[in-house]
């Protein structure tokens, strides 16, 4: 049997405090976020090992312990993200129209060609290297997740910031080839075993 429970089940069984936020703040918030790292454990600590150390049984009684243990974490994240929306707020008011479109094309056109053709470099790279095959993934195989095959072996080519990545929960079922863009050309990573090389 599965079942599903929701967030507010949770909130209620937990006799957690519900915020009741604006449509879109919390969207933009995160955003901000994600570039203020102002959660990240250095700041906020590491959550998952303080519930675990956490006494108690209650939300006042979390806020109260964690309190104690980082006394300036809320407010050290508070800062960070409020700081790094003060920059985001100038770069909106330079964004018009025109800039939205530019930004399109870059993406549509240059991103998107220079993103494929350089998975094909990389894939064409490994296969010389090693005396053998390589070839792109077709729509249905790029459908699973693939995005290339050398020595008929399937490979996933990603950034190496996807390694320190969580904000996407995907599994990956395939080898994976990471990148480094350089002023000077590309890094890559891999293990040439994956490949049966």
């Amino acid at each position: 049997m599965r079942k599903k429970i929701y967030n507010q089940v949770i909130e209620e069984l937990s006799n957690a405090k519900a915020y009741d936020f604006p449509k879109y703040t919390t969207q933009i918030i995160n955003l901000v976020n994600s570039n203020a790292q102002g959660t990240r454990p250095s700041v906020v600590g590491q959550m998952s090992e303080l519930i675990q150390k956490f006494p108690g049984k209650s939300l006042d009684e979390w806020i109260e312990w964690y309190s104690i243990q980082k006394p300036n974490a809320v407010n050290d994240a508070t800062e960070k993200i409020w700081s790094k929306l003060q920059e985001m707020k100038d770069a909106i008011t330079i964004i018009d129209k025109s800039m939205i479109e530019e930004w399109v094309k870059d993406l549509v056109y240059t991103k998107t060609y220079c993103g494929l053709r350089f998975q094909e470099a990389i894939l064409a790279y490994i296969a010389r290297e090693y005396n053998s095959t390589y070839r792109l993934a077709n729509i249905e195989e790029e459908a699973q997740g693939i995005d290339g095959y050398v020595n008929n072996k399937p490979a996933q080519i990603k950034p190496v910031t996807y390694k320190q990545e969580s904000l996407l929960p995907e599994i990956i079922k395939v080898p994976i080839i990471y990148y480094e863009k350089k002023k000077d050309g590309i890094n890559i990573e891999f293990d040439a075993n994956d490949f049966g090389l």
